[in-house]
């Protein structure tokens, strides 16, 4: 392969990341965050860059509430404990609650809904929801990282004469715990973000805080948006 079939293949990488609606909100989360952590709340462009890129992010979730609506109702995973499929399923209404609720926000600060106060109280309930989301998704990835941890340790009793590094199987569950860990630490961090947003603890999570909290989560999310490929040359 020559340099420029590597680069066309390269940027078509790039091409195939871009064209994901869910990978351009990720970004201009990232951009959301990291203007709020160099404002720190304080008036000035990088406080207008956090404004305004959070209500254009508003624009990207418009029916979104209807992925996680489809989840709620969708059947789990087989071999999936209850009390885990109830978490999950607590935290997919929670998410599209959100997100329902999220539109009648941006409907409010773009004037078409006339209500600014409702619209307000609606964006606290929603981000309440959020925050409700985060720490379901936290519950599950724990739960689901010790079921992980037990099948590798039998794994590893089984493979115990042989390199379990050149076992599929081993390799799998080992790609599947590292998934869940960063989702693991993805969602405990956004629990943060939601703390901060709601101000319930304004002396300690403070707007920086919040947007450094919000950039790392936004990056782990950019990278969980990557192609596959790619993803595995970065490991």
């Amino acid at each position: 392969m020559t340099a420029l079939d590597a680069t066309r293949a390269e940027l078509g990488l790039v091409v195939l990341y871009l064209n994901k609606a869910e990978a351009r909100d990720k970004i201009c989360r990232a951009i959301q965050y990291g203007s709020k952590f160099i404002s720190n709340g304080q008036p000035g462009t990088a406080k207008t860059v956090d404004s305004t890129t959070t209500l254009a992010r508003k624009v990207f979730r418009l029916l979104k509430f209807v992925n996680d609506l489809h989840g709620l109702i969708s059947p789990p995973p087989k071999g999936t404990p209850l009390p885990i499929t109830l978490i999950g399923k607590a935290r997919n209404a929670l998410l599209s609650t959100f997100f329902f609720l999220d539109q009648i926000v941006w409907l409010g600060r773009t004037g078409i809904y006339k209500n600014k106060e409702r619209a307000e109280l609606m964006g606290r309930i929603s981000l309440f929801c959020w925050m409700g989301s985060s720490v379901c998704g936290t519950l599950v990835e724990l739960a689901e990282l010790g079921r992980l941890s037990v099948s590798i340790n039998k794994l590893e009793k089984e493979l115990r004469h042989v390199d379990k590094y050149q076992d599929e199987r081993y390799h799998n569950k080992l790609k599947q715990s590292n998934e869940r860990l960063l989702a693991l630490i993805k969602s405990s961090m956004d629990i943060v973000v939601a703390i901060g947003l709601l101000q319930l603890a304004p002396k300690k999570v403070t707007p920086r805080v919040t947007g450094a909290f919000g950039f790392v989560t936004s990056l782990i999310s950019c990278y969980q948006q990557l192609p596959v490929r790619a993803k595995a040359k970065s490991q």
